[in-house]
C-alpha cells in the first residue's frame, strides 16, 4: 500500500534544514506533501503565493514531492487527503515540547493520524526561519542556510526595503 506523508510548516522562508527533512522524508514515504500553511499567530514576511512559489522551486529535485497551501488545520488536510503520517522537525527540546503537544491534539482531533518526529542534520540545528531573515536584513550571504531560489527571493525583498 503506497505511502502518503505530509510535512507542513510556515516556510518563511524554507530553508535549508527543512529540504534536509523533506528529502529524508522522501526516501522513506512514497509521496510527500509540504504544506504551506497559514499560521495566524505569525505576521509573514512572505506572502502565501511567493512562500508556495519558493517551496516548490526549492524542492522541484524531488519527483515525489509536492507542495500545497492550505488555510486551516493541519489535521483536516491530512483527513480530506487521506494522509496517515505528520513529519515534523524538531531541533532542540524546546520545538520537542511544543510539536510533543500539538502531536497529542492533532491525535485526539483524528486517531488515525501519526505524527513522525525527524531531526535535520547537525549542521542545520541552529537554523530557523527567523534567522535566516535577519541575516537576510543585515546582508549577509544566504546559500549555506537556504536554496538558491530563496537566497534570491531575500536579497531582493531586502533591496526593495532599502531603496524603498
Amino acid at each position: 500500500m503506497p505511502t502518503h506523508a505530509m510535512y507542513p510548516g510556515s516556510f518563511d522562508p524554507i530553508t535549508n534544514g527543512h529540504v534536509d527533512v523533506i528529502e529524508r522524508a522522501a526516501a522513506m514515504f512514497d509521496r510527500v506533501t509540504v504544506v504551506v500553511a497559514v499560521n495566524t499567530q505569525k505576521v509573514p514576511m512572505f506572502t502565501e503565493q511567493e512562500r508556495l512559489e519558493l517551496a516548490r522551486r526549492s524542492l522541484e529535485h524531488l519527483p515525489t514531492v509536492s507542495v500545497d497551501l492550505y488555510h486551516g488545520l493541519i489535521v483536516d488536510y491530512a483527513r480530506q487527503h487521506g494522509i496517515t503520517t505528520i513529519i515534523r522537525g524538531v531541533r532542540a527540546i524546546s520545538d520537542f515540547e511544543y510539536e510533543f503537544q500539538m502531536a497529542l491534539m492533532n491525535r485526539k482531533l483524528e486517531p488515525s493520524v501519526t505524527t513522525v518526529f525527524m531531526m535535520p542534520h547537525e549542521r542545520y540545528t541552529f537554523l530557523n526561519s527567523s534567522i535566516v531573515r535577519e541575516l537576510a536584513r543585515f546582508g549577509v550571504a544566504l546559500e549555506e542556510f537556504v536554496p538558491a531560489p530563496v537566497a534570491e527571493a531575500l536579497r531582493e525583498k531586502f533591496s526593495q526595503h532599502r531603496n524603498g
